[in-house]
């Protein structure tokens, strides 16, 4: 049961209270921005989370300003698409549960999923708050000690990181061209309410896990498949349902790879592809290129 923590009250709640029925989702995000894609990319977690426990969800975006930009943004970080707000008829559809998901300073959401200025509060439903971003530019090194690094994760080959390949992110103050997996990682590696800094070195610490993923993945397909340990699907399972808790969820996956040879590798994989339902971080991109 996925338990998500109301702002308005700081009381967990259940995210689908009703048993299969419809949770609407509203993602309020102003603009294109390193902070407006993280609401989009909690509401994506939250979408995928709802329809792994098999919840019906109809997820809709709110604000009105560089659409299309953050749309596009959006899609290369693995988001999927949402309907516009202010085109659809929100009331009297029978939803059992309305989220509104918003970026810190207690955006007010307004009827029809509109977005108003600083210190309202939602009409209806439950207000899911997300952190800020901070985009720090120059010395890479240089980092607020209460943001830092993703935790748990280990700096390897920071050079990894390709800012001026195709196919990357162009979205104001981050580095050009950054690997948006990479940026979705090192954007899940943070609780959902902390501030989560992107620089070159965070993004490329990311690119690094996702390289030895990837490879590992790749590697532990070419073994027997064996089913993921009961007790591995529930503490994923456990992790994301609590108040969707991705850094716990990332951390049985280090577990997984650390394992000693009592885990089979068949298991590391489909264990890896279960909770990627989840991610979305195209962790089996490079099936094929094991040696």
């Amino acid at each position: 049961m996925l338990r998500i923590t109301d702002a308005r009250t700081g009381n967990l709640v259940e995210a689908a209270p009703v048993r299969r029925g419809l949770t609407r989702i509203e993602a309020h995000a102003p603009g294109h921005d390193a902070a407006s894609l993280r609401v989009l990319l909690v509401t994506d977690l939250l979408v995928r989370a709802l329809e792994l426990g098999g919840t019906p969800v109809w997820a809709l975006l709110a604000g009105h300003r560089e659409r299309a930009e953050l749309r596009a943004s959006a899609a290369a970080l693995g988001i999927r698409p949402l309907e516009e707000a202010h085109d659809a008829v929100t009331g009297g559809l029978g939803e059992a549960q309305v989220v509104h998901v918003v970026g810190e300073g207690g955006i007010a959401v307004e009827e029809r999923g509109t977005v108003a200025g600083d210190g309202g509060t939602a009409p209806d439903g439950v207000r899911l708050a997300v952190g800020p971003v901070i985009l720090a530019d120059g010395d890479p090194g240089d980092r607020d000690p209460e943001v830092g690094a993703p935790e748990g994760v280990v700096a390897e080959d920071v050079d990894l990181l390709d800012q001026d390949r195709a196919g990357g992110l162009r979205v104001p103050g981050l580095p050009a061209g950054a690997d948006p997996a990479a940026v979705r990682l090192a954007l899940l590696s943070a609780p959902r309410t902390a501030p989560v800094r992107l620089d070159p070195q965070t993004l490329a610490v990311a690119h690094g896990t996702l390289t030895r993923w990837r490879r590992a993945v790749a590697g532990w397909a070419c073994r027997p498949s064996r089913p993921v340990p009961d007790e591995v699907r529930t503490a994923l399972r456990t992790a994301w349902e609590d108040d969707l808790d991705m850094p716990a969820v990332l951390d049985v996956l280090r577990r997984v790879e650390d394992a000693g040879p009592e885990l089979p590798e068949g298991a590391r994989f489909e264990t890896y592809v279960y909770a990627d339902r989840l991610l979305a971080l195209d962790l089996a991109r490079d099936l094929g290129s094991a040696p």
